[in-house]
């Protein structure tokens, strides 16, 4: 049996430690959390604008680090099938997962579209012209951002995506099957929600507790 002192020297440090590691984690989660630059564009549905808006108000509980290190932990061994760098697996899952948030998305969802988009390529175009980890069309830049943004940059690539697939998700009203055919452009077809839905439950299981959103059919 561990004596009562040592026990708490024990405790104590290992809570040292874990707080030091959740503010390197939080740290990472809130790096470069630059909004897009929305232009006051006639077009551009408002709803899309809002969303953009409020996801970037949203104000960062540290009580979420936590599940956010176990979402990770979790997420980690099925993603190396896909990203065989450490250090860019890490940065890739803490980026996901914070713009994920942001948008108010499960990010195992948003996982689930990459893979079936891009297969985790930040390089990839389609031969329809879509660009990047989560394919996002060219005109976008006009209605969500700058001509100088490169959709190949992972990270912006993953604000459009998820800002995207946010307000097609409101103006569905919850609907995942219909929103996911608007952001792949096929909607009234289910081929495409299925897909990533097969992904989402076959390779990006939550842990327990983390919670997912109810899929309407």
């Amino acid at each position: 049996m561990i004596p009562v002192a040592a026990g708490l020297v024990a405790t104590w440090l290992a809570a040292a430690t874990a707080a030091a590691s959740d503010d390197t984690f939080l740290a990472a989660l809130e790096a470069d959390r630059r909004p897009l630059v929305v232009q006051a564009l006639p077009a551009t549905p408002a709803t899309l604008r809002t969303t953009l808006d409020d996801s970037l108000a949203a104000p960062r509980d540290p009580a979420q680090i936590w599940a956010a290190r176990q979402w990770h932990n979790a997420m980690e061994p099925a993603l190396s099938r896909f990203v065989q760098d450490p250090a860019l697996r890490t940065e890739l899952l803490q980026r996901i997962y914070l713009e994920a948030r942001l948008a108010g998305l499960p990010p195992a969802l948003v996982l689930a579209v990459i893979q079936v988009e891009s297969a985790f390529r930040a390089d990839a175009v389609s031969s329809a012209g879509a660009v990047g980890l989560m394919q996002i069309m060219p005109f976008w830049i006009r209605e969500l951002g700058l001509p100088a943004d490169d959709l190949k940059d992972p990270w912006r690539n993953l604000r459009y995506g998820t800002t995207i697939l946010a307000h097609y998700l409101a103006v569905e009203r919850g609907d995942f099957t219909r929103a996911l055919a608007r952001y792949n452009g096929s909607l009234g077809k289910t081929w495409y929600p299925e897909r990533v839905m097969r992904a989402w439950q076959r390779h990006w299981r939550e842990p327990t507790g983390a919670g997912r959103a109810t899929v309407q059919r």
